[in-house]
Order: C-alpha cells, then sequence, then structure tokens
C-alpha cells in the first residue's frame, strides 16, 4: 500500500509541474457528482452515491492539458446480508469511495462550447461501516483506481463555464474489479 501511495502522489506531482510550464490557461472545476456504485465482486448489489467532484486542468499544448482530479461520493448501499453476516436479505451498508486521479485531458473550443475526453489513473480509498449492529461491520481499503470519459464545458462569461461530464470509474476493491458510472455538473473558473 506506501508503495501506491508513493506512486500516486508522484504522478500528482508531474501533474503540478505540467501546471507550471504553461501558468496562463488552465481551469479550476467544482462541482457534483453522482456515482453508480458496486459494492464488490460477486456481491450482485449496486447503489447510488452522491457528492462532489473538483479538479484542475493545466494547458501543456493547445489541445492538450493535464487533469488533477479528486472526488468523494458517499450514500448507504444495500449488501446481501449473508456476504456480511449470514442469513438472508440485504444490510445497509455506509459507504465513502474517494478516489485521487491524474492524467491527460485533449479538448477542442468550438464557439461556446468546449468538448473533451481524458483518461486518468491513481488512487481510490473505500470506507464501508454497518453501524446499526452490534458486531459492527467496518471495511477499509485503498487501491488502484482510472476514469475514462469526457464532457463538454459551455462558456457562460469568458472566465465561467458550466460543465457536464461521465466517466467509466474503474476501482479495484476487494480483490476484485468494480466498473462504476459517474456522472457530474457543475461550474468552471477559466483563466
Amino acid at each position: 500500500m506506501p508503495r501506491r501511495i508513493a506512486i500516486v502522489m508522484a504522478l500528482m506531482m508531474m501533474a503540478a509541474a505540467g501546471f507550471a510550464q504553461v501558468p496562463t490557461a488552465g481551469n479550476i472545476y467544482a462541482g457534483y457528482a453522482l456515482n453508480r456504485a458496486t459494492t464488490g465482486p460477486g456481491w450482485g448489489s449496486a447503489g447510488n452515491l452522491n457528492g462532489w467532484e473538483v479538479s484542475a486542468e493545466g494547458k501543456i499544448a493547445p489541445f492538450v492539458g493535464i487533469v488533477a482530479d479528486i472526488g468523494t461520493q458517499y450514500g448507504t448501499l444495500q449488501v446481501p446480508t449473508a456476504k456480511l453476516f449470514g442469513g438472508a436479505g440485504n444490510t445497509s451498508v455506509q459507504t465513502r469511495e474517494v478516489t485521487y486521479l491524474v492524467g491527460p485531458r485533449v479538448s477542442v473550443t468550438v464557439g461556446k462550447f468546449r468538448p473533451f475526453a481524458h483518461a486518468l489513473v491513481g488512487g481510490g480509498h473505500l470506507h464501508q461501516d454497518t453501524p446499526q449492529f452490534a458486531a459492527a461491520y467496518s471495511y477499509a481499503e485503498t487501491g488502484i483506481a482510472d476514469a475514462l470519459g469526457g464532457g463538454v464545458d459551455y462558456k457562460v462569461l469568458p472566465f465561467l463555464a458550466v460543465r457536464v461530464q461521465g466517466d467509466a470509474l474503474q476501482t479495484r476493491f476487494r480483490t476484485g474489479l468494480q466498473t462504476d458510472a459517474r456522472f457530474t455538473t457543475g461550474v468552471v473558473f477559466r483563466f
């Protein structure tokens, strides 16, 4: 696990170095995020997690930027009780998923629109609890994460835009691969 954290930190420092190369072009984004999350391999359940996402992009070429992205989504997922404690039915599991991603983004401006696509890699952290039971279940894990997706910015003012974005967010928890659909919308501050 320390090696994974070191890799994520190195990637984020490279992204910061990329920002230093072209300090006059880029954007900062903040918005609401909805993650259609799975609970783990073979668990057969999914649910919605709500939260936020922030990112910073620095241009390294006219159509290419480097993005650093942090997101947190949280909520309650239903997990088959047999998977946790034995027995039948479902158990409510309070879930929080945090991702730290970095990678390239390509974009082009067409009038007031700026469509983009990106490929981000990094790490993720999952924390789950069932506080309603006396023998409470608690689980936490850090793993590798990636997001492939894109979206579009619509310029409202020279320094302000609104964004709609969708990603296929993959995490690797519980020795398996989870592919979630993450949708986000919010405001972009351009500089």
